[in-house]
């Protein structure tokens, strides 16, 4: 099942790092830890009228937990609050149950094998909650 789970894909996208940094001045920020591994997640992010301009995360975890936040930061900016929300649900279902990944984000495949491991949803998940906590910050 590991084999299944750490694919090149997932080892790609977390190399990628897509988004990883800080802003400068963001409008939310959010810190989220799962005291069971370790892992840890901050999601910084600004936002111009109805979309983000702006994110940035820095990931302290494993490579499933780093991947899903870089999936976040290749397709969050330009997209509206309600669209990440609903993304996040879709991810929580994928992960949890048998739905589908959401149609716009296809890396989110990878994570499918996760679903049979579920000491690791929560690494997959984490970039997520920490992404809905930043935009209750920023009051999105």
């Amino acid at each position: 099942m590991t084999e299944a789970i750490y694919q090149k894909q997932i080892i790609d996208l977390a190399r990628a790092r897509s988004g990883a940094g800080r802003l400068e001045a963001p409008q939310g920020v959010a810190t989220v830890d799962n005291p069971l591994c370790g892992d840890r997640v901050t999601m910084e992010l600004s936002l111009d009228g109805e979309t983000v301009s702006a994110l940035a995360h820095k990931v302290r975890g494993c490579l499933l937990c780093e991947a899903a936040a870089s999936m976040i930061g290749r397709h969050a900016i330009g997209t509206t609050p309600r669209a990440l929300r609903d993304v996040a649900g879709v991810m929580d279902a994928m992960v949890k149950r048998s739905c589908q990944p959401p149609a716009d984000w296809p890396e989110a495949e990878v994570f499918t094998p996760v679903r049979e491991a579920k000491s690791r949803h929560r690494c997959v998940l984490l970039p997520f909650e920490a992404l809905l906590a930043a935009l209750d910050e920023a009051g999105r």
